[in-house]
């Protein structure tokens, strides 16, 4: 069914799509998995690639980003690829300077402080066209993928984005963006749903362009509690759900499998299950039996191996594998890491972690 539907431009006819059936809720013959950041430093060719050029000047560029995201492939047998670009290209498109501090990371010299900087943020209607070069680089990552796995957009929840845009960068307490909160609840409101405009024309123009999922970054979830999260992620989080599904209708495109990952959001997960997503990712601190409980068989979970369990002798890293698998269950499940792959992690331990995946799910399904 999906193979066909999502091919809005004559692309090549999807021939693995276990990736995909799975999002759906669909029956599969053993477990899809890829890893969060697999197009990342940890390998050598990806090193290689990126030595040349700045960070942003690489997510400008379709052909460097079609590179990258294609490097993990030809390695290992994932079942799905992600576009190689940053959350922070939504910020850079309003008008927002970020630069990437090799050893710091992203920073913003001019970042918001006063209520009246929201002033200078360009009009949200105008960011899908700022952000061609990450349409462009889809269309052409899904032609070279010829059909090979499904290809997965992304982009960054309205909260996450906008703790980059009042901290100046990462922050270990997010101080400043929850001083907004509780100082600013009106002008923090208004800047989320800047920030929900920006986002859901250009997650459309991603579908637009080629990408056959979506999944939507809340990496500072946990940084809320509750009561925050429940009034200043979770609206907008629904918010971006409901107005894409509803853009893709009107664009005439069929629908695609959306996912949710909110870092540290364990204690959202009954209203992340029922907020309009088909999948739900979660992190290495939830016991999946216990997550699957909460959330019944409405959605599909995905996860949640701990990254650093990749330092782990390859043998013990099939055994966690083979851990995870029973908790999840062989349906409705997509095996992930519970966060990105570390720079310093080695190829080989992340290739013994998806071979050990597709070996112990298909032993799983026939006992």
């Amino acid at each position: 069914m999906e193979a066909k539907e999502s091919r809005p431009q004559g692309f090549p006819e999807l021939k693995n799509d276990t990736f995909l059936r799975a999002a759906w809720g669909e029956e599969t013959d053993y477990t899809p998995v890829w890893c969060m950041r697999q197009a990342g430093r940890y390998l050598p060719e990806f090193r290689e690639t990126r030595a040349a050029q700045d960070f942003f000047s690489t997510c400008r560029s379709p052909e460097a980003c079609c590179e990258l995201t294609l490097q993990p492939l030809r390695r290992f047998p994932l079942d799905a690829a992600i576009i190689f670009s940053d959350i922070l290209v939504v910020p850079q498109a309003l008008g927002m300077e970020v630069t990437m501090v090799p050893g710091k990371g992203p920073s913003f010299p001019e970042p918001l402080r006063e209520e009246r900087d929201l002033e200078r943020l360009r009009d949200p209607a105008t960011v899908a066209s700022e952000l061609g070069y990450v349409f462009q680089a889809i269309t052409l990552t899904r032609q070279q993928l010829a059909g090979r796995v499904p290809l997965i957009g992304f982009a960054g929840a309205p909260w996450t984005l906008m703790t980059y845009m009042v901290e100046g960068g990462g922050s270990s307490t997010m101080s400043q963006a929850k001083r907004w909160l509780y100082q600013r609840p009106q002008a923090s409101h208004q800047l989320l749903r800047i920030l929900t405009d920006a986002l859901v024309p250009y997650l459309v123009g991603q579908v637009a362009a080629g990408a056959q999922a979506l999944q939507l970054f809340e990496s500072h979830a946990g940084h809320l509690g509750p009561q925050l999260f429940s009034k200043f992620a979770l609206p907008y989080i629904r918010d971006v759900s409901k107005r894409v599904k509803a853009g893709l209708q009107e664009a005439g495109l069929a629908p695609v499998p959306m996912i949710i990952f909110a870092k540290d959001g364990h204690f959202a997960l009954e209203e992340l299950a029922q907020a309009g997503y088909e999948v739900v990712g979660l992190d290495w601190t939830v016991a999946p039996e216990k997550a699957r409980e909460r959330v019944g068989k409405t959605v599909t979970l995905q996860g949640n191996l701990d990254p650093c369990a990749l330092y782990a002798s390859e043998e013990e890293i099939g055994k966690l594998v083979q851990q995870m698998l029973n908790d999840f269950g062989p349906q409705r499940y997509i095996a992930n890491l519970g966060h990105g792959l570390y720079p310093d992690m080695d190829p080989e331990h992340v290739g013994a972690f998806v071979d050990a995946v597709h070996k112990h799910s298909r032993l799983l399904r026939q006992n």
